[in-house]
């Protein structure tokens, strides 16, 4: 499937629009398989190899017996790598092909973060993840320990530490040096060459992770120069509007910018995972996926903090990011994907941060609760339950990892489609020691175009158990203002042209403006420091589409169902980067486009949509 040269492939493919170019590789991979391969479900058994044709339906996972694991009581940040012992290897603007870097574009605006070319010490904090093959990951223990791709880092103790979460800070620039170690003979779904997205960081398109941009030791993708054995990814950390908003550390607190670019767009939950084109769903199903949390002064991620403009949120132990991914195994517990079918292979399991029906056990106190849909197809609508199924209330605070302007109080439910993440705030200093509560999701779906109704009592995902009183007062808080919000104003909007994107079938394949992806052209050129209005249109009435947009975040203007304007949720009237569009939707967005001009792209964040070719690049010129 995937372009292995860096040729581009201009004829346009048998029955799709006549302007729509492919990649080589697509083009090649679906002549070989022919149109009898399109027709049936099939499980890939090697990526060189045919695939062999199964059943229209999959038996059901083999079933498992409940809250057999508990997960860890906190969730600990990754520790720094020395990233200057190595002076062949010091972080630098440009690629360091020499000393095995592949071959990426130069870091922009470096000379701006840094004082030379090469990195000095202090100014930045470094990393170091390694993709390799785990061997002897257990999902559940009913299942057997097999083989998952996780990015691993290395804990306080040296031990890895696999899909680690960072803790990182608007102001000082993050370097995660990604090496590839997988290994080149796999055999199986997904594809040893990888391409990490930062969702949805402000970050420079070189470091987007954008899907032409994989690499291996022996492979580059069609919009790298060289391959390599590593990559480095440089997180500025910077506000959006950089260069509307320059660095100012006056001590005038009225004017005091240290960072650069408009707080008020400071993100908080983000989450990285495989981009790889054409494999996101396997790589990112195989198990490549992790947390990003970013603070400011505001959400400082210290509910001690002594500023009297910070948040004071839970923090430490009680802020917990939790990951969901929709799986399926064979009749021995093996997991399976398809990644040929354009309908791939829904999961009828459900994992928690990389377990099935784990327990969280959990302290007497307030906890934020970061919930993130990671893939690769399904839907959730998650409430919290009593042991008698009836429905707990908690506070709402942030939706796509943005603070919304106020909390959405005593809530019921989180409505997550892939990609999209909800922020809650729940206190169980309500329930007393050996309470038991369950995460259920109560939205159905049978098949990988969306979900359906909402029934309850929903199928339990998580188990938590009230174990224990909280060693120190409980000093977090739930502000009634969370962040400012900087909304376009009757003028901006009145200006900005309008841009149109249409999500559809075409000919058994996923597309947009009936055209499928082609990473080597850019379907829209954008000014740098422009405004427009996108309409995002699903005209169908057979799938969902969450639609990413990358790098920037916009504001929904509008929601239309059939053609008629409905309104817009409480949770989606901040900002956001991933917009659901039932059948038959359509959304209105507001964008700026700013900082950091390059190539990115916009896609569903259906992973198996995306890698059907539902993604279209998009370029900001300067």
């Amino acid at each position: 499937m995937k372009q292995e040269e860096n040729a581009v492939e201009s004829s346009p493919d048998q029955g799709i629009a006549a302007e729509s170019q492919i990649d080589n590789s697509r083009r090649t991979f679906f002549k070989a398989t022919g149109a009898t391969l399109l027709a049936a479900p099939a499980i890939l058994t090697t990526k060189k190899s045919a695939a062999q044709v199964i059943p229209p339906a999959l038996p059901p996972s083999p079933p498992t017996t409940p809250w057999l694991v508990n997960l860890p009581d906190a969730i600990v940040p990754l520790p720094q790598t020395d990233l200057l012992t190595d002076l062949d290897r010091i972080p630098q603007g440009q690629a360091n092909t020499a000393f095995d870097e592949c071959g990426r574009n130069d870091h922009q605006r470096w000379n701006e973060f840094f004082s030379g070319p090469q990195l000095q010490a202090n100014e930045a904090d470094t990393y170091e993840l390694r993709v390799q093959a785990v061997t002897d990951h257990e999902f559940h223990p009913n299942y057997p320990k097999q083989l998952t791709w996780n990015y691993v880092g290395k804990d306080s103790n040296g031990n890895p530490y696999p899909n680690p979460t960072f803790h990182a800070r608007y102001g000082r620039p993050v370097i995660v040096r990604l090496y590839n170690e997988l290994p080149a003979n796999h055999t199986g779904f997904g594809t040893p060459e990888i391409s990490m997205h930062l969702h949805n960081l402000h970050t420079p398109s070189e470091n987007d992770g954008f899907p032409g941009d994989y690499f291996s030791e022996t492979k580059a993708g069609p919009t790298l120069h060289d391959p390599g054995k590593f990559k480095d990814q440089f997180y500025p950390n910077v506000y959006a509007g950089f260069d509307e908003f320059p660095r100012n550390p006056n001590s005038n607190t009225n004017t005091s910018n240290p960072v650069g670019g408009d707080k008020r767009e400071a993100l908080g939950t983000l989450w990285y995972h495989d981009h790889c084109l054409d494999f996101t769903a396997a790589n990112a199903s195989r198990g490549m996926a992790g947390f990003y949390l970013i603070y400011d002064d505001l959400d400082s991620g210290n509910e001690n903090d002594p500023n009297p403009a910070a948040l004071r949120l839970p923090s430490g132990p009680y802020d917990y990011p939790l990951a969901f991914q929709d799986k399926r195994f064979d009749v021995n517990g093996i997991q399976i994907f398809d990644q040929i079918d354009p309908e791939g292979t829904f999961g009828d399991k459900v994992t928690v941060n990389g377990k099935i029906e784990p327990v969280l056990n959990v302290a007497r106190r307030k906890y934020r609760l970061r919930l993130l849909n990671a893939g690769p197809d399904r839907f959730y609508e998650f409430y919290l339950v009593n042991a008698g199924n009836v429905v707990q209330t908690f506070t709402y605070i942030a939706n796509d990892g943005n603070l919304l302007p106020a909390p959405l109080l005593n809530q019921t439910k989180v409505r997550l489609g892939v990609a999209e993440r909800g922020d809650i705030v729940v206190d169980f200093s309500r329930y007393a020691i050996g309470t038991v509560l369950y995460l259920v999701n109560r939205l159905t779906q049978t098949t990988t175009r969306g979900p359906g109704a909402v029934q309850a009592p929903g199928i339990r995902v998580m188990k938590i158990v009230v174990n224990r009183n909280a060693p120190q007062p409980d000093v977090s808080r739930v502000p009634s203002v969370l962040r400012p919000i900087r909304r376009p104003t009757a003028a901006e909007i009145a200006a900005a042209p309008v841009r149109q994107w249409v999500f559809s079938r075409k000919n058994g394949f996923w597309s947009i403006n009936d055209k499928l992806v082609n990473v080597n052209s850019a379907g829209a050129h954008i000014e740098l420091g422009s405004a427009e209005i996108w309409e995002l249109d699903n005209p169908s009435g057979g799938w969902a589409h969450p639609v990413h947009i990358h790098f920037e975040e916009g504001h929904i203007l509008n929601r239309f169902v059939g053609g008629t304007a409905v309104a817009i949720p409480a949770h989606e009237r901040g900002r956001k980067d991933v917009y659901v569009l039932g059948p038959g939707e359509k959304v209105r967005l507001f964008m700026r486009f700013r900082d950091f001009p390059g190539k990115y792209v916009m896609h569903c964040h259906n992973m198996i949509h995306e890698d059907h070719a539902m993604m279209v690049r998009w370029d900001i010129v300067d």
